[in-house]
């Protein structure tokens, strides 16, 4: 299974968010374990980069999304990927862009807190709690 997973799942992990942490912690251990195989968009890795920046000291930043790039593959923004989120039916050109990336990059599923965000896209979107129960034997 390829799961392409919103910035707001990383975010829940890297800043322990409650109370969607322990979930957002779940799908990064299947990750972690080889039981799913993870991708981000690229304007999630510089989404990370500013706020972790703002939080951290910029060497500790760095180490931390260095490690969060160790665990996933990154999902390609490109001009196709752009111009086919411009003509997209989504309202929001940033989830048109994800739900995009996520099909050129064949991923299975996107990972997200905002299911309803994705309704007028094309790719499957399932929050942690299902994406877990999704990926249970």
């Amino acid at each position: 299974m390829k799961a392409l997973l919103d910035t707001n799942i990383v975010l829940d992990v890297l800043m322990g968010r409650k109370p969607h942490a322990a979930d957002a912690v779940e799908v990064f251990r299947l990750i972690e374990q080889g039981r799913v195989s993870g991708l981000l968009c690229a304007t999630t890795i510089t989404t990370l980069d500013y706020l972790l920046s703002q939080h951290l000291k910029r060497t500790e930043a760095r180490k931390l999304l260095a490690h969060v790039l160790s665990l996933f593959e990154i999902a390609t923004v490109n001009r196709a990927v752009l111009e086919a989120a411009m003509a997209s039916r989504m309202d929001n050109f940033e989830d048109a862009v994800l739900d995009h990336a996520a099909q050129h990059s064949g991923a299975d599923v996107i990972v997200t807190r905002y299911s309803k965000d994705f309704a007028r896209g094309k790719s499957k979107v399932v929050d942690p709690r299902q994406f877990i129960v999704l990926m249970q034997p």
